[in-house]
């Protein structure tokens, strides 16, 4: 099997030591886990990374993969202007699997070398570490829930016919609007969300999440589900254990960590 990890994680920028300070702190359960899975996906040996993230470029009606031999990853957008990261891309996976790719899920291809929070805040946690590493940002569509699934299992076909140790990562933060001091008005949709989709994701219950509600979901101000429908979808049929490294909510976010380990 060409696909070697699978995980979910959160991008909060305040995980930055520079930008999050002494906001860290209650965050330390979600930095602990991301360190912890940071050892796992080294210890997978991944070729190439895939990150699915919900901040680059949203085409409503089109997936969109980003193509580049070199991305590039900065903070300043939250006024940090000293940590930079740089890394390879990988153009040729998703090229010549292009004409079967797009024939089953519209796709845009692109190639936009400055990357957005979404792919660099885990690629801060998880990649460094992976001095060969070369990644694939990927971005997900408004299209239905089921569009979502159905992407991830086309390119399942192309991550399993793959040569390389291939690693996926679902960028996403849950619900925004848990508590009182949260960025978005508090609602207890907010609360209901994240359970429901932790619950799920325990049971490997993938058309549960396809189905959620659409009312809930809109009301709990959510931006992760896509990303995490788009990796079950890769692993729709494979053996997988959902393994909760951590999940908080201190400034009324949902920030979850989880190992979807494969068997």
């Amino acid at each position: 099997m060409s696909l070697v990890f699978s995980a979910i994680v959160p991008h909060p920028p305040i995980l930055i030591p520079s930008i999050g300070k002494e906001n860290l702190q209650p965050i330390a359960k979600t930095k602990m886990a991301l360190e912890s899975l940071e050892k796992d996906l080294y210890a997978a040996k991944p070729d190439i990374l895939i990150i699915i993230s919900p901040h680059g470029r949203i085409d409503p009606d089109h997936f969109t993969i980003n193509l580049a031999d070199h991305f590039e990853i900065n903070f300043e957008n939250f006024g940090d202007f000293s940590t930079k990261v740089e890394m390879a891309g990988n153009i040729s996976l998703m090229t010549n699997d292009r004409e079967r790719i797009a024939d089953k899920s519209p796709i845009n291809i692109i190639s936009e070398p400055k990357l957005d929070h979404g792919v660099g805040v885990p690629f801060y946690y998880l990649g460094q570490n992976l001095p060969n590493i070369k990644i694939i940002p990927v971005y997900f569509s408004l299209l239905d829930n089921q569009a979502h699934l159905n992407f991830g299992k086309n390119l399942k076909e192309t991550i399993l016919n793959a040569d390389k140790r291939i690693a996926v990562i679902a960028s996403g933060d849950l619900s925004h609007c848990i508590t009182e001091n949260a960025p978005e008005k508090f609602n207890p949709a907010g609360k209901e969300f994240d359970e429901k989709l932790v619950e799920l994701l325990k049971q490997e219950d993938l058309q549960g999440l396809v189905n959620l509600d659409k009312t809930l979901i809109e009301n709990a101000a959510e931006c992760g589900l896509r990303s995490i429908l788009i990796l079950l979808g890769i692993l729709n049929n494979i053996n997988f254990e959902t393994r909760i490294l951590s999940y908080e909510a201190p400034f009324g976010v949902g920030y979850l960590v989880a190992n979807l380990e494969l068997k």
